[in-house]
């Protein structure tokens, strides 16, 4: 982490930018440095991480030297919970846009005005 002007840039952000070829474990590797960034960023030990999350102490050590084995997705979310950072999993998965073709039917099925029946 490299720190200008009060600003904060991590060196490896560019790890991910050809996330699509890169292989699994690489994909587990880069995760479990991006973790490690974060946790020391929240001030937590790994002993207090482990002791919040459940997770192993060696599972977490193993995770942040890069090693993929042991760490399995409700491991992952249970560590992202022990430092705060689980509301970021709604960015890994977003909910799907609606496609302008839809938008057009529910357009053309909306009411275009209001009728009332005659009153007594």
């Amino acid at each position: 982490m490299v720190i200008k002007d009060n600003l904060c840039t991590f060196a490896g952000m560019e790890e991910f930018a050809n996330i699509q070829g890169m292989p699994t474990t690489e994909i587990i590797q880069a995760l479990g440095r991006r973790f490690r960034e974060y946790r020391i960023t929240s001030r937590f030990t790994q002993k207090e991480v482990a002791e919040q999350s459940g997770v192993s102490l060696l599972t977490i050590r193993r995770f942040e030297l890069g090693y993929s084995y042991n760490i399995t997705m409700g491991n992952f979310i249970s560590l992202l919970k022990a430092i705060g950072y689980v509301d970021g999993i709604a960015d890994i998965l977003p909910e799907i846009p609606v496609s302008p073709y839809v938008l057009a039917k529910l357009e053309k099925k909306k009411a275009k005005r209001v009728r009332h029946g005659k009153q007594s």
